[in-house]
């Protein structure tokens, strides 16, 4: 049997009501302007580590070179030329090969006829997550 509907009274309609609507988009928002400082703090660790990889690498192949060749290198390409390695290293902070090259004091080099390259450090002139500007490590 049917029920007769009474005057007056209403059908109730399904769905969201607009204010329903509301508190969950603004629940989504909140979440999202939480995760998005954490999720932009992994990527800049990630390139911090990126960072202290390639130059422990440039460090370690400037040594290297400094020692078999009895002279330190003249530029970051005859590390390549050389075969020391397979190509110049990207500084992530800057997304270029372009290193801040610091050269050997001429009294204290190797070979002082040829002063060469003594360390590098990033071209970045941003700071790090831990206050050391990118160009100091």
């Amino acid at each position: 049997m049917e029920r007769p509907m009474q005057s007056g009274s209403r059908k109730r309609r399904s769905g969201f009501t607009f204010v329903e609507m509301m508190v969950v988009v603004t629940i989504i928002v909140i979440l999202i302007s939480m995760a998005i400082p954490i999720y932009n703090r992994a990527i800049i660790r990630s390139k911090e580590s990126v960072l202290h990889n390639n130059l422990f690498t440039l460090r370690t192949v400037i040594d290297n070179y400094s020692y078999d060749k009895a002279k330190a290198p003249q530029s970051l390409q005859d590390l390549v030329s050389e075969g020391y390695l397979r190509a110049v290293p990207i500084d992530p902070m800057t997304n270029s090969t372009d290193w801040k090259i610091v050269m050997e004091d001429a009294s204290q080099s190797v070979s002082q006829q040829e002063p060469g390259i003594w360390d590098v450090h990033s071209g970045s002139d941003k700071t790090g997550l831990d206050g050391v500007p990118y160009a100091d490590w």
